[in-house]
């Protein structure tokens, strides 16, 4: 089974023209942005400009990629790249949500209160 990968080579070998060579390079670099998604890569690429020759040069690359099943590939984030994502924490951010915690806490105090005191003078009214 070929990859996506494998498949733009190949055309990259069968059609060695500029124009191909630029189309496939936009492709290629579309992929970067939706992680490896062909199908979105190419809606993408529907609303720009390509060069000429590189609308049928996108639709083999469509129609090979459907064919081995690789043209609406989710890949999920490496657990590397999830780790990197995460912004480190650093103090002010701890005091920050000190901060909002405690007065939470005091809000939900006061809340407990006045339903308390609430609650004792409807009782006791009578």
């Amino acid at each position: 089974m070929a990859t996506l990968y494998d498949i733009i080579a190949e055309l990259r070998r069968e059609r060695a023209t500029p124009s191909a060579s630029r189309t496939l390079d936009m492709v290629v670099a579309e992929l970067g942005r939706t992680r490896d998604n062909l199908k979105q890569a190419l809606a993408n690429l529907d609303g720009q400009p390509v060069p000429s020759g590189g609308k049928e040069v996108l639709e083999e690359l469509a129609t090979r990629a459907r064919i081995e099943g690789v043209d609406d590939e989710a890949v999920p984030l490496s657990p590397d790249e999830l780790r990197d994502s995460y912004e480190p924490v650093d103090a002010s951010q701890i005091g920050i949500a000190l901060i909002l915690g405690g007065s939470a806490v005091i809000v939900f105090g006061l809340a407990i209160v006045a339903f308390i005191a609430a609650l004792n003078s409807i009782l006791h009214a009578s």
